[in-house]
């Protein structure tokens, strides 16, 4: 059978196989080659962390490619020539909402808030923000070509996000009024991924039902198409018995007709963190999607970094003066292991090959980690964190910038330019100053 002379879809319907053995099959190069043309894969990835970060314990003071990293970024010094920090970039949206509101749901989409009734700090209620946010646009541009097009086009992962749906905990909007939320329990994650699984207690492989499929499929594609599918029904089968038995390490005493996994709670973050990174990496790895977002809790997140040994909440810790020492330490250690889980996917993506292509995953991705306020006690909406680590975007790497304020416009610009996504103003256009960013390539 000559695959090159059919299209994927019809590759797989002629060979049989069934919708579920789909996702195990549609990214090995044999297949994928049947619609696709062998280019560079280019993807995103957006972290985020809340309330802001200490300035003089995040920022490089040095410009250029000589620049030492402090201590809240000296988890990332393996990856410093792949690294790009962005000082003074500002997040410039007035209008009505606080300023966690504004930085949080105007973080992404650089529009204002629509007006709402819901009431933050600030003497001006608010609603949802009036525009599409840049993870959406990218992801709506590739979906719209073949040659970029994935199941999902995009993913959004929580850790603790919760269940209070406002202005403070939506990055993502699908358009005007349209947030988007993520899904912050890696089993339901899972369950969009890779079928829905109706019982956790006594949860079904996915797998035994496509057996057949995929080996019917064994005996016509490459040696290495065939390593690929292992390790990936290898990644399903591992999850798959974390999801069953993952209760066990969390609870003292297990209750497997009443809990089959990891509790989706405040102190279990670090674990739900690498679950869905986990995922995350699987997701891209299959080209299942190639636009992501990592949301870390939520504006005015009060989570308490019980595990690092910080009794008090997050965003109270981020009120406090700077002349408060022990609180200033304290925010340096959360915001360091922020950096600390950003390494770890960077890690993740770059101990996975690139599949059929060079490289590792994190040489075609880049991870841009940011936050809505530029210094907690202050809700300074100037000097946003804007960190940007690996090779997806084609920027050149290994470099401190600093703007004098610019606004963040341009800069989502310039990412969707380095998607491939030619615009020259993304948002409010008179944001957009002099159009794309420029110093980036």
């Amino acid at each position: 059978m000559n695959h090159r002379n059919l299209g994927r879809r019809e590759l797989l319907r002629k060979l049989g196989v069934s919708a579920a053995a789909i996702p195990f099959l549609s990214n090995l190069p044999s297949i994928a080659s049947a619609e696709k043309v062998n280019r560079r894969k280019q993807r995103l990835v957006i972290m985020f962390s809340p309330n802001g970060t200490i300035p003089d314990e995040f920022w490089p003071d040095q410009e250029g490619s000589d620049f030492e990293l402090k201590r809240i970024l000296a988890p990332l010094e393996p990856y410093k020539d792949r690294l790009l920090t962005l000082h003074g970039i500002c997040n410039k949206v007035k209008g009505d909402g606080d300023s966690h509101m504004r930085g949080m749901s105007c973080l992404l989409t650089g529009t204002h808030l629509f007006p709402g009734n819901i009431q933050g700090g600030s003497h001006t209620p608010a609603g949802w923000a009036s525009g599409i946010s840049i993870d959406q646009e990218i992801k709506n541009f590739l979906q719209s070509n073949p040659e970029t097009q994935t199941r999902f086009g995009e993913l959004l992962f929580g850790v603790n996000v919760g269940d209070r749906a406002d202005p403070w905990t939506r990055l993502s909007y699908a358009g005007p009024n349209k947030p988007v939320a993520p899904i912050e329990d890696p089993y339901r994650m899972f369950e969009k991924m890779y079928g829905r699984v109706e019982d956790q207690a006594t949860i079904r492989s996915v797998l035994d039902s496509v057996q057949e499929d995929l080996r019917r499929v064994r005996g016509l594609i490459s040696r290495e198409d065939r390593r690929l599918l292992d390790e990936h029904e290898s990644f399903v089968r591992e999850m798959e018995k974390e999801l069953k038995a993952g209760g066990k390490q969390t609870y003292a005493v297990s209750v497997p007709e009443l809990e089959s996994g990891v509790k989706n709670e405040n102190d279990n973050a670090p674990l739900l963190g690498k679950m869905q990174i986990e995922l995350m990496v699987n997701g891209l790895a299959n080209d299942m999607n190639r636009v992501a977002v990592l949301q870390y809790t939520k504006s005015v997140g009060g989570a308490r970094m019980n595990w690092l040994g910080i009794d008090e909440n997050h965003h109270s810790l981020s009120h406090e003066p700077d002349d408060n020492k022990a609180a200033k330490e304290k925010l340096v250690k959360i915001n360091t292991w922020f950096c600390e889980q950003l390494v770890y996917l960077a890690k993740r993506l770059d101990e996975t090959p690139e599949p059929g292509g060079q490289g590792s995953l994190l040489d075609n991705t880049t991870i841009v980690w940011t936050n809505e306020l530029g210094k907690g006690n202050s809700h300074t909406l100037n000097n946003i964190p804007f960190v940007m680590l690996g090779g997806g975007l084609g920027f050149k790497m290994g470099r401190s910038l600093k703007y004098n304020k610019q606004n963040h416009n341009r800069l989502l610009a310039a990412i969707a330019n380095g998607m491939g996504h030619e615009i020259t103003t993304f948002g409010d256009p008179n944001l957009c100053g002099d159009g794309v960013l420029t110093d980036l390539s």
